[in-house]
C-alpha cells in the first residue's frame, strides 16, 4: 500500500515508521520542512535504538528507510494512497481544512483515517464528499512500542472501511478496538480520568507527583505514571481535551487550576522542558514544586 502520513510530528512520524516497518510506501508530509526533517531523523534514531537492543535487524532498519519519502507538499504525499492517515493539530477547523484538502487529490476508494484521540470523528468526516471512506485510527505514544490502536467509527463510516482499517492494523502488528463516535471514545476517556484526578492529588497536597506515578506503576502495573504521562502528552493537549470533555460530558471533567497555570505559563510538559517534572534531552532531572497549593 500507499500510506500518506499528514504530520511528521511525533505521533505522525511513529505512525510513518510502523507503516514503513510493516512493508508499505510511506509519505511523511508537515508544513515545515524542518519538521519533516526532524521526524524522518527521529526514525532513524528510533530504529538504530531498536538495532541496539536486538529488536531490529540492520537490513529491515535500511528496507524501511528507504521505503520513506518525506516532503511539504499535501498534493504530492496523497496522491496515488490508499490510506490517509491525518495527525495534524487537535482542532476542529484544521482538520476540516486538512480533509478537505486530501480529498481533492485522492481516488474515491482512498481510506481517510484520523489518529485524534478526543474530537468527534462523525464532526470530522463531515466535511468529505466521500464520509464513508472516514474511520479513526487511535495510536498511541510511542507508537513503535504501544500495541494498541483504537478504530473510532464514525456514523457515516461503512462496514467495507471498518473491515479495511482492522486489516491495516493488524497488518502493521498492532492490536485494534473497535469503539463508537463518543466524546472521549474509549481510552482517551479513561486516560485523562485518570491523570486529572492525579493532578487534583498533587494541587491538594495528597502526595507528590513522584510518589502518585509511583503508586500506579508498582501497585498497578502501568508503564509510566499518570502525571509522568500527562507531562509526555503535553499538559497543552490535556487542557483541550478535558475543556472539550467538560463541555460535551459535564463537570467531573473540570480542569484543575495547577494544569490551567501551568498552561498559561507555558510549562506544557516534556516538550517545553518543564511541566509537573522538569525536563532535560528527553529525562526528567527534577519537579517543577508548588505542591498543595489550591
Amino acid at each position: 500500500m500507499h500510506v500518506a502520513i499528514l504530520g511528521a510530528g511525533t505521533m505522525g512520524h511513529g505512525i510513518a515508521q510502523v507503516s514503513a516497518m510493516a512493508g508499505h510506501d510511506v509519505s511523511l508530509r508537515d508544513i515545515d520542512a524542518d519538521i519533516v526533517d526532524d521526524g524522518l531523523a527521529a526514525i532513524e534514531s528510533n530504529l538504530q535504538e531498536g538495532i541496539a537492543r536486538e529488536k531490529v535487524t540492520e537490513s529491515t532498519a535500511e528496507a524501511t528507510l528507504d521505503r520513506l519519502t518525506g516532503t511539504t507538499s499535501l498534493e504530492a504525499a496523497v496522491t496515488g494512497a490508499d490510506l490517509v492517515v491525518e495527525a495534524v493539530p487537535e482542532e476542529m477547523e484544521i482538520k476540516h481544512e486538512t480533509l478537505t484538502a486530501v480529498e481533492s487529490h485522492v481516488d474515491p476508494a482512498t481510506l481517510i483515517a484520523s489518529n485524534t484521540s478526543s474530537l468527534s470523528l462523525t464532526e470530522i468526516a463531515s466535511v468529505l464528499d466521500y464520509p464513508e471512506r472516514a474511520i479513526g485510527l487511535h495510536f498511541f505514544n510511542p507508537v513503535h512500542i504501544m500495541a494498541l490502536v483504537e478504530i473510532v467509527v464514525a456514523e457515516q463510516t461503512s462496514a467495507e472501511t471498518i473491515a479495511r482499517a482492522r486489516e491495516f492494523v493488524n497488518g502493521i502488528d498492532k492490536t485494534p478496538v473497535e469503539v463508537a463516535d463518543a466524546p472521549g471514545f474509549a481510552s482517551s476517556r479513561l486516560g485523562v480520568s485518570l491523570g486529572v484526578e492525579a493532578m487534583r492529588m498533587v494541587q491538594e497536597g495528597v502526595a507528590t507527583p513522584q510518589d502518585i506515578d509511583t503508586a500506579m506503576e508498582l501497585g498497578y502495573n502501568h508503564p509510566m505514571g499518570p502525571i509522568e504521562l500527562g507531562d509526555v502528552v503535553g499538559l497543552d493537549v490535556r487542557l483541550d481535551i478535558l475543556e472539550y470533555l467538560r463541555d460535551e460530558l459535564g463537570e467531573r471533567f473540570r480542569p484543575p487550576q495547577i494544569l490551567k497555570r501551568k498552561v498559561r505559563a507555558g510549562k506544557l510538559g516534556k516538550k517545553s522542558g518543564e511541566g509537573f517534572y522538569v525536563w532535560e534531552d528527553g529525562d526528567i532531572v527534577g519537579t517543577s514544586g508548588e505542591w498543595g497549593d489550591a
